[in-house]
């Protein structure tokens, strides 16, 4: 039972990071799983039996949800984009007290405040002004390569920390699209066997790929030791980058055609959203 609800905990963070302006990282969070995936990444070679099995459930989920649950998420992102907002919004919410729960247990300072105020305000900043990015051209040369493995590390670093969305960063700099079509083509390639296209899309998606392997194992080792020595500011910060997101998905939500019924069935998918998170953050 326990590796079937970390599967569905997974498909929740696989489907966040899939889509721009929700955070995966803000996702481990609310599931109340956050400290363990960060511990099982820094332990991988040290530990490497114990923190597969705990991983294992967890990446399962991500990929159903990245490959099979994230087009059905943009359709309804596409046709109720309010409703959806709002169920992500209460996957926030309810994993807000277990988060508190890092930070009430010491007192509360200034230099907390002014953590979680800095935060907060950095990543509603950070949408307000970010825009998104004109798409730029894949292509095979030294400057592309490198450029794209550095991509590949900035967008894993955001995907782990909460609040910050990856999607949303890779669109900010023009390769969202980009690297969605690419793995698209190479999931077509390889279905027709067509080796020259394969190899040609290996060399933009290879580097990615190892900048996010790379990025993901820096990042994680960056928060654990921040969460050994400064636990409290740390979970502060932190719970300035989750609260931030709600305002932040909504400031990304179009309203155009916001009514009465968008307003109630919104309601109904916060509080189922707060429900589903709060059963799978126990």
């Amino acid at each position: 039972m326990k590796f079937l609800k970390d599967i569905l905990k997974g498909v929740v963070i696989g489907v966040a990071n899939a889509i721009p302006g929700v955070s995966g990282g803000t996702m481990m969070v609310s599931m109340g799983v956050y400290d363990d995936i960060i511990y099982c990444i820094t332990h991988l070679f040290t530990q490497i039996k114990k923190s597969i099995m705990i991983l294992l459930p967890y990446f399962i989920g991500m990929a159903v949800g990245i490959v099979g649950l994230a087009f059905s998420i943009k359709s309804l992102y596409a046709n109720f984009p309010f409703q959806t907002s709002m169920v992500f919004i209460g996957l926030i919410i309810g994993g807000v007290p277990m988060l508190y729960e890092h930070v009430k247990k010491t007192s509360i300072k200034v230099g907390h405040i002014l953590l979680f105020l800095l935060f907060f305000i950095a990543i509603i900043a950070m949408q307000y002004f970010g825009g998104n990015g004109k798409d730029v051209v894949l292509s095979v040369d030294i400057v592309s390569i490198i450029k794209i493995f550095l991509i590949g590390i900035l967008a894993s670093a955001t995907m782990v920390i909460p609040g910050v969305s990856g999607s949303m960063m890779l669109m900010i700099l023009g390769y969202y699209n980009p690297i969605i079509n690419a793995i698209t083509d190479f999931v077509k390639a390889l279905a027709e066997r067509d080796w020259n296209t394969l190899l040609n899309i290996c060399g933009s998606l290879v580097p990615f790929g190892i900048g996010v392997v790379i990025g993901i194992f820096a990042i994680a080792k960056i928060i654990e030791i921040l969460l050994k020595h400064f636990e409290s500011h740390t979970y502060c910060a932190i719970l300035g980058l989750v609260i931030s997101s709600p305002v932040v998905i909504l400031m990304g939500t179009d309203m155009q055609h916001i009514n009465i019924v968008a307003i109630v069935t919104g309601i109904i998918g916060l509080v189922a959203g707060t429900f589903v998170a709060r059963q799978l953050g126990k």
